[in-house]
């Protein structure tokens, strides 16, 4: 994901259009809706979750639409980012919803509301079921704590 000081580095206008305007929504689990209901063309989804950005005001969609650069905030809940993959290695590489990727590090996982996230700077990056699956192996719950193994050290997972 890029954050955006000033991404509008094209001559074009730039149209803003805020979230309250916006005509699709990402939900909890990284899936984009709008009023026909949840997307299903895979290459509308990549392109949404790959032209995610993040400023003072939030997080949108940045798009060139020829004569235009448009900018859509949009409501998300919980979170924008979200752990699509996870590449086997020393240290795991977590594949993003926006295409980043982030090399695995046990101190920065945390479990909130039963989920579990994975801090980037000041961002929360929720696992997905697929991505909590492909790390069920090495995970473990022990006297109501969560634990990961990783390079054959166990750390904890911090509760928030």
């Amino acid at each position: 994901m890029n954050t955006d000081s000033n991404d509008a580095r094209s001559e074009n206008p730039e149209v803003v259009i805020p979230k309250e305007k916006a005509v699709f929504r990402l939900d909890a689990n990284g899936c984009w809706h709008n009023q026909g209901g949840r997307f299903r063309n895979k290459k509308i989804i990549d392109f949404f979750h790959a032209s995610i950005r993040k400023d003072a005001r939030g997080y949108f969609l940045r798009q060139n639409r020829g004569n235009c650069v448009e900018r859509v905030y949009f409501p998300y809940e919980d979170t924008a980012l979200f752990v699509f993959n996870v590449i086997p290695g020393t240290p795991l590489e977590l594949v993003l919803n926006t295409g980043k990727r982030l090399p695995l590090e046990p101190r920065k996982l945390f479990v909130q509301n039963d989920s579990l996230y994975v801090a980037d700077g000041e961002q929360r990056v929720k696992f997905t079921e697929r991505s909590l699956m492909a790390i069920s192996g090495l995970m473990t719950f022990e006297n109501e704590n969560y634990f990961i193994t990783q390079a054959g050290r166990k750390y904890p997972i911090a509760k928030r």
